[in-house]
């Protein structure tokens, strides 16, 4: 059996983590978390002997911990917000470490892109709206160019991780029509969840009035409307 494991914390409410990664979270020796991305309420559920904030820390760092771990012989879980798979930086964890022969077990999570698609009362494929979702983020620091600019004009369900801060920019770059509807979701499935919607044209005031500036997604396009949107059935209903 594994004995290091990398499982998705969900997207904030810590009733969304799996059953199965709850279970390994109260059997973790070790518990490698991410900062404030993850719900207190689940660290402090771990016994964990040793918990190490893993936003204070480098990749080596992260992983001489998750090796020290395992040569002991402990049980590792490192807890991701959301899901791993979106923008968690995993596999380079994992590239180091299987250069000594060390593997991980994925437990997936609830990612913010569900959290917010719950906030909203929405599906973000939905019949005779969009048939596809485009997962994206803004350049910045550690992405030198984005296709934020031609994704939108597929005029699909786009949803942008990690670019609240520029939301002016990306508005302002966007070549869908001005009246598109647009929504902030902030700390999605959090206590504190705020949804502020609009168009294309006036999201970015709306999300500085409301001094939503982080931890927020940007969802653009028809689907955001839910029930008011237009769709058509199903044939599953129909």
């Amino acid at each position: 059996m594994s004995q290091f494991f990398i499982v998705g914390a969900g997207c904030g409410d810590p009733g969304l983590i799996t059953v199965k990664g709850m279970d390994l979270l109260k059997r973790a020796d070790i518990l490698i978390y991410a900062g404030s991305l993850v719900n207190p309420v689940l660290v402090e559920a771990s016994p964990a002997e040793q918990k190490l904030d893993s936003s204070k820390m480098n990749l080596d760092e992260i992983c001489g911990a998750i090796r020290t771990g395992i040569s002991e012989g402990k049980l590792v879980v490192r807890l991701h917000s959301g899901d791993p798979a979106i923008y968690g930086a995993i596999v380079e964890q994992m590239a180091v470490l299987a250069r000594e022969g060390i593997t991980a077990e994925i437990i997936p999570g609830v990612s913010s892109l569900f959290g917010a698609a719950a906030a909203l009362k929405t599906q973000f494929t939905l019949r005779g709206v969009s048939e596809s979702v485009i997962i994206t983020r803004p350049a910045g620091a550690t992405l030198e160019y984005d296709r934020i600019r031609e994704f939108s004009r597929f005029g699909e369900t786009l949803v942008i991780f990690l670019g609240t801060e520029k939301i002016h920019e990306i508005m302002e770059r966007v070549e869908c029509s001005q009246d598109t509807p647009a929504a902030v979701v902030y700390h999605a499935s959090w206590d504190d969840q705020r949804i502020v919607k609009g168009t294309v044209a006036d999201i970015a005031d709306k999300a500085d009035a409301a001094g939503i500036t982080k931890t927020a997604l940007i969802i653009i396009g028809e689907a955001v409307l839910g029930i008011e949107s237009g769709f058509t059935h199903s044939h599953l209903y129909s």
